[in-house]
């Protein structure tokens, strides 16, 4: 596995034949004004594959369920623990998200469905994952802004053991709303505990898709989920400027304030 800090060249990316896919992505399902049709759209102009990982949510992904889309889509959600971290979870198979969803997210939506679940701590999480068919993937492990939004930052101070990192089958080494040095932190850390890499943008605006991309030679979905698994895969982004990180955060700020009481 190599993670590079480099813009990614999408026109060399399509010659390689290398499935890349950016792991972390919003839309207007959740925090983001981003529909599912542009980010479709723009994914394909640019030779990438994305993984819709809205907060605690899936409406996106089930509208376009039916379609047969000309990039890979990877069925994912990143939920909003009890207890701060946020999980990327990435399944194989759309209907056994469905399912997931129905069954255990659902019935712990808040009134503001993207903020944390009702009693559905970290470890809680991981349990209702065993046995499913996906990848669990940290996201921006070492937190936003000094939240507790991250595994590796928990547990440094003390709120969760490191046995719940190994649990995991990876860490989102590469977040381009995060510092380089805060990058590097979770990369470090993924290495110490023998996990393997994902890397996504975390974009709430469309023009972010593609800027952080997760590699593998795989030829469909299942397949690149695997190498994920497996650590067969290259992460190759930069991280936003801080005026991008502005605007993105006032975007979902926005959204936020739209969806309050």
């Amino acid at each position: 596995m190599d993670v590079r800090f480099e813009r990614p060249d999408w026109g060399a990316i399509r010659e390689s034949g290398m499935m890349a896919v950016d792991m972390h992505f919003h839309t207007s399902c959740s925090d983001s004004f981003t529909d599912i049709d542009s980010a479709l759209k723009l994914a394909e102009e640019r030779g990438v594959g994305l993984s819709v990982t809205d907060h605690n949510l899936i409406s996106s992904l089930v509208r376009i369920k039916d379609r047969r889309s000309p990039v890979p889509v990877v069925p994912g959600m990143e939920v909003s623990t009890s207890d701060g971290p946020h999980i990327l979870v990435y399944f194989y198979d759309l209907r056994d998200l469905e399912r997931f969803w129905y069954h255990e997210i659902r019935p712990r939506l808040q009134e503001c469905p993207w903020l944390a679940l009702r009693d559905c701590p970290t470890e809680r999480l991981l349990d209702m994952l065993e046995g499913e068919s996906c990848v669990v993937s940290a996201a921006h492990p070492m937190g936003y802004f000094g939240t507790n939004k991250g595994v590796e930052i928990c547990i440094r101070k003390g709120y969760l053991k490191e046995d719940v990192a190994r649990r995991l089958d990876a860490y989102e080494v590469l977040c381009s709303g995060m510092t380089r040095e805060s990058n590097r932190e979770a990369l470090a850390s993924a290495r110490r505990y023998g996990l393997g890499f994902t890397g996504g943008t975390d974009g709430h605006t469309l023009g972010e898709l593609g800027n952080v991309l997760t590699m593998s030679e795989a030829s469909d979905v299942g397949t690149f989920l695997e190498d994920v698994a497996q650590h067969r895969v290259n992460i190759v982004g930069l991280e936003k400027s801080i005026p991008k990180k502005v605007h993105m955060a006032s975007a979902s700020l926005s959204k936020f304030v739209m969806h309050s009481p």
